[in-house]
């Protein structure tokens, strides 16, 4: 009971902190490198994203990474994909190595790149068609990082990323003459200029066991940068901070957590460009085997639930994970992510 109250407690002062009006996202502000918010596992996605107070594996580079530091075994590979709207497509990749039991802290890798598909590219020109085709460009996107995480105690955790972020929007033609023609280079080439830029970006969390069964605690700030500048135009990274909190509501129980789990996750969302968020999760586990989810978001435009599915198995001490999440929107196609992951 007391656990049940600490609960309801903290989700109301999450909700007073973090007040959602019960409306629509409403932007406040201008970002760029968007695709930072597109979250690569499908276990957290599963869960609304209330992932800031889970341990996990070293997806946690993506969420918090101080929950890294309570990986299980030597170490963990995370591979992703998400099929996002309009034929994007995200791939993403972590991994987490925990040497001397984890005794200096575990240390890990990532990486995520979009693929956004090829567009047209045109100028406008004074013929019958009114432009000129020049072919087609490729925008690309992608991030790598390294993390680090320490547990300091047996309930309190910290870490942090430091990643480098770059976005490119194509060559653009750079030159037209007074007539509004081509205006070509020594070698006859159209002259050109490069639409890219990158900026270093830091991530922070900390997570706490309370002691009380599998109560946690955590708090993230992700996506802390510099001011970003394309040419003469700058803008911030998605700056989000997070808290959250999880925990196992049948250790309340006397079911026998080998059987049956039910991991109840809570997060409180302060994105920088948006309205605050609640996301909340559950996820019931059967057998250490089969996990069904499902997730809520607060104020969203497009979508407010997910669902997942996952599989888990070891392996003569490998330890295989496989979980696809689904989120249906509104407008836009519905998004799919598969993620695998395994562990020594």
């Amino acid at each position: 009971m007391r656990t049940i109250v600490t609960f309801v407690v903290l989700v109301v002062c999450c909700a007073i902190v973090f007040p959602t009006e019960g409306m629509a996202q409403k932007k406040l502000a201008q970002t760029g490198m968007k695709f930072l918010n597109v979250m690569p596992d499908a276990r957290a996605v599963g869960l609304g994203e209330a992932f800031t107070a889970v341990s996990g594996t070293s997806s946690s580079l993506f969420y918090n990474t101080s929950a890294m530091a309570r990986l299980e075994g030597t170490a963990s590979v995370s591979l992703s994909r998400t099929n996002w709207i309009a034929d994007i497509n995200y791939v993403y990749a972590s991994a987490a190595f925990k040497p001397f039991e984890g005794e200096y802290g575990v240390v890990g890798v990532m990486f995520q790149i979009a693929n956004y598909g090829d567009f047209e590219e045109t100028v406008r020109w004074p013929n019958d068609l009114g432009y000129l085709d020049l072919g087609t460009f490729k925008p690309t996107s992608y991030l790598f990082g390294v993390g680090y995480a320490r547990a300091l105690n047996d309930k309190f955790s910290v870490g942090g990323n430091v990643k480098y972020v770059h976005q490119s929007l194509g060559d653009a033609v750079n030159a037209l003459g007074p007539a509004g023609e081509l205006i070509l280079d020594e070698n006859g080439k159209v002259v050109r200029a490069s639409n890219s830029t990158g900026v270093f970006a830091f991530d922070f969390g900390i997570l706490y066991y309370t002691g009380f069964k599998s109560l946690s605690f955590g708090m993230t700030v992700r996506n802390f940068s510099k001011e970003v500048t394309y040419i003469k135009e700058g803008f911030q990274l998605p700056l989000t901070f997070r808290i959250g909190m999880a925990m196992n509501l049948l250790d309340l129980t006397e079911v026998d957590a080998t059987e049956h789990q039910f991991l109840l996750a809570v997060d409180a969302e302060h994105p920088r460009d948006y309205q605050e968020q609640i996301r909340v999760g559950g996820e019931y586990l059967f057998m250490n085997l089969l996990a069904l989810r499902a997730g809520y978001v607060s104020g969203g435009d497009e979508y407010s639930m997910s669902y997942g599915i996952g599989l888990r198995k070891d392996l003569e001490g490998v330890g295989l994970a496989i979980d696809y999440a689904y989120t249906p929107w509104t407008v836009f196609s519905d998004v799919h992510r598969f993620s695998f992951q395994f562990s020594l």
